[in-house]
């Protein structure tokens, strides 16, 4: 594993699939984006946390000079249909914001294997190697059949939303994917 690799996981060993890891904070700090990183963000509805997760991934692509989409969906046949607009576009990451995207994510991103998917603010119950997530308390929803609570809307500050992109990008970019990144 690489030294960045290393730090993140606190170990020197590749996490199992699906494994969830608690990364140093900060170990994602001085990881940038390469030039021309294109990104698709996928954002289902206008609720309040929605648009914190969005103007996050907007942040950060900002931030790094990454080329950013937006592709808001009404419901989960929209999101079906941003998925694979968004990887037809063939960006280098394809995140999708908050609860919204879990049940339909958990079914399409399966189809995609080559496609590297960051979902913030919630998980897959059952994520392939090409998905990763960003979770902490209060905004780490599975989906719905799993009887567990949507988003606390007081847990998805502009602060910790951008924290979680920025860590969850830096994953996906050394390769550590398909792994639960739990920040504290």
């Amino acid at each position: 594993m690489t030294g960045f690799a290393a730090r993140f996981v606190g170990s020197s060993h590749q996490p199992a699939p699906e494994a969830t890891v608690r990364p140093t904070p900060g170990t994602w700090d001085d990881v940038a984006a390469p030039a021309e990183y294109s990104m698709v963000v996928i954002a289902p509805g206008d609720d309040p946390t929605t648009a914190t997760l969005t103007a996050a991934v907007e942040h950060y692509a900002a931030e790094h000079g990454a080329d950013l989409t937006v592709l808001p969906a009404r419901d989960h046949d929209e999101v079906e249909r941003r998925i694979d607009e968004a990887v037809a576009a063939a960006p280098d990451l394809v995140v999708g914001v908050g609860d919204g995207v879990v049940d339909v994510f958990s079914l399409i991103t399966a189809q995609y294997l080559e496609t590297d998917f960051l979902v913030v603010g919630a998980q897959l119950p059952e994520p392939t190697h090409n998905v990763t997530a960003v979770v902490w308390p209060g905004a780490e929803f599975r989906g719905t059949a799993l009887g567990n609570d949507p988003a606390h809307a007081s847990a998805v500050t502009p602060g910790r939303a951008r924290e979680a992109v920025a860590a969850g990008t830096a994953s996906v970019l050394h390769d550590l994917t398909g792994i639960v990144i739990e920040l504290g």
